[in-house]
């Protein structure tokens, strides 16, 4: 079992930054791929940006270039950087954990990330 814990989430401005931790507990967290995911209101949730436990990353195409993901294994935590935001990353944005390649996998309650003037 794995629990995730998301925070840092709150209201920015357009340009501004934020960054969102996810802390685990409850098992090995190294041995868990880490995902980032959002939902939007009226929208699908989307991945945003992973990680492995070899620390390769991929983001979605909207956010290269502005948002980086990265783990600390001993302090059993997922961060996502958040440059230069858009109003349209405005969502709840949600921690993952899969242990590739089985189909397990956890999630986190969410925290809500709105960017406006």
């Amino acid at each position: 079992q794995v629990q995730l814990v998301e925070s840092g989430g709150g209201l920015v401005q357009p340009g501004g930054s934020l960054r969102l931790s996810c802390a685990a507990s409850g098992s090995i967290f190294s041995a868990y791929d880490m995902g980032w995911y959002r939902q939007a209101p009226g929208k699908q949730r989307e991945l945003v940006a992973s990680i492995t436990t070899r620390r390769d990353t991929n983001y979605t195409d909207s956010v290269k270039g502005r948002f980086t993901v990265s783990r600390d294994n001993t302090k059993k935590t997922v961060y996502l950087q958040m440059n230069s935001l858009k109003p349209e990353d405005t969502a709840v944005y949600y921690c993952n954990a899969n242990l590739a390649p089985t189909p397990r996998e956890y999630w986190g309650e969410g925290t809500l990330v709105t960017v406006s003037s």
